[in-house]
């Protein structure tokens, strides 16, 4: 195309002009997201002596892997923990917030209105609020410190996201099917285990995400009650390997945080654009 055509024709320069535009705002986007992974790799393979901030972007003298194994022999038994933590509490919170959903759109009763307001109301509750009387209820009620405490406090606090995503996608489901079940004789539970939650993939796929990556790098839970490194999940182990406050090794905290932080990418990688589509699925009323 010659240059005579593009001042001839301004609607074309414009269109050349803004998508110019926008690679140089994707590019700069991703040189923004990149920049501090590119700096947890390369220092993930230094030395002691050459992991030193004077040093942060520059390239290891001699590369070594001697921080993985480190960060991974610490790690690894907290990771173990931590599979048992987040696939129980995301399956059993999907559960409860798509039981809650489905009645809640469907199944009308006096003062539903009322109880979601209420369900939802646990969703602007900071946690920083409710630790301290949390922590005591579970030691009045004797949860195990641990695994377990921490499995009943994300499933507590899951519902009331799980309840309000499955609550907007039964809304889209139509009407016509539900009354097709009623009318075959089927109740409320034979409904939802035989006709709704079949349908309800997309969802699940949302919500498993969801609680899965907020489960995996919470801290502040695992804090209080993860009773120690011994018990606790990754993010208490990471920390211990990080030494605190008090940052000595660098190369193995660069590790340990990419070796803490790759189950919850390759979930994203695997179901990310199943992802976006269970997001969407119950945007538009069917």
């Amino acid at each position: 195309m010659s240059t005579a055509t593009m001042k001839n024709d301004p609607a074309l320069r414009g269109s050349i002009t803004g998508t110019a535009l926008r690679y140089a705002i994707l590019i700069f986007s991703l040189a923004v997201v990149l920049t501090p992974v590119y700096v947890l790799i390369i220092t993930s393979f230094k030395g002691s002596g050459d992991a030193d901030p004077s040093r942060t972007w520059f390239l290891p003298e001699v590369w070594q892997t001697a921080n993985w194994v480190k960060a991974w022999t610490e790690l690894s038994p907290a990771l173990v923990r931590t599979l048992l933590l987040v696939i129980p509490s995301s399956i059993i919170s999907a559960m409860l917030g798509s039981a809650n959903g489905f009645v809640l759109s469907r199944w009308r009763f006096p003062g539903a209105n009322v109880v979601f307001t209420l369900i939802l109301f646990g969703m602007f509750i900071p946690y920083q609020a409710v630790m301290i009387p949390l922590l005591k209820l579970f030691l009045t009620i004797q949860i195990p410190q641990g695994i377990p405490a921490l499995i009943l406090a994300h499933v507590v606090y899951g519902i009331p996201i799980t309840t309000l995503i499955f609550r907007n996608y039964y809304e889209s489901v139509p009407a016509e099917l539900i009354e097709a079940a009623r009318v075959d004789g089927a109740g409320m539970l034979r409904t939802y285990f035989q006709v709704v939650l079949p349908i309800s993939i997309p969802s699940f796929v949302v919500v498993l995400i969801w609680q899965f990556t907020s489960a995996w790098n919470d801290f502040l839970f695992a804090l209080f009650f993860g009773g120690g490194t011994q018990r606790g999940p990754v993010t208490l182990a990471l920390n211990n390997l990080a030494h605190g406050s008090i940052l000595t090794d660098y190369g193995a905290s660069m590790s340990g945080a990419l070796i803490a932080s790759l189950p919850t990418l390759i979930v994203y990688i695997a179901l990310g654009k199943y992802f976006v589509g269970g997001l969407m699925s119950g945007s538009v009323k069917g």
